[in-house]
């Protein structure tokens, strides 16, 4: 996800990611950041893929009421936006 440029601010960026892991546990990785600088991560662990699907989809809804936009989805689904 990301932000749309305005004026001299660098676009903001808000990436998500949800992978299992071999042991069969669910892990969400967050980064964020300005294009072109530093960048923050986060990874949290889940034993369920409903718990991990939830926090996914929490996480990307409140980026999504912050002003971020889609930039790029794959897997599961898709993005439900709505």
């Amino acid at each position: 996800m990301q932000t749309k440029a305005a004026g001299s601010d660098v676009p903001r960026y808000y990436q998500l990611m949800l992978q299992q892991d071999l042991l069969g546990g669910w892990m969400l990785f967050r980064e964020w950041g300005q294009q072109g600088g530093r960048a923050s991560t986060k990874r949290e662990v889940y034993l369920e893929r409903d718990a991990a699907l939830r926090a996914f989809e929490h996480a990307r809804d409140a980026q999504l009421k912050r002003g971020f936009h889609v930039m790029f989805a794959q897997g599961f689904d898709g993005p439900h936006t709505g």
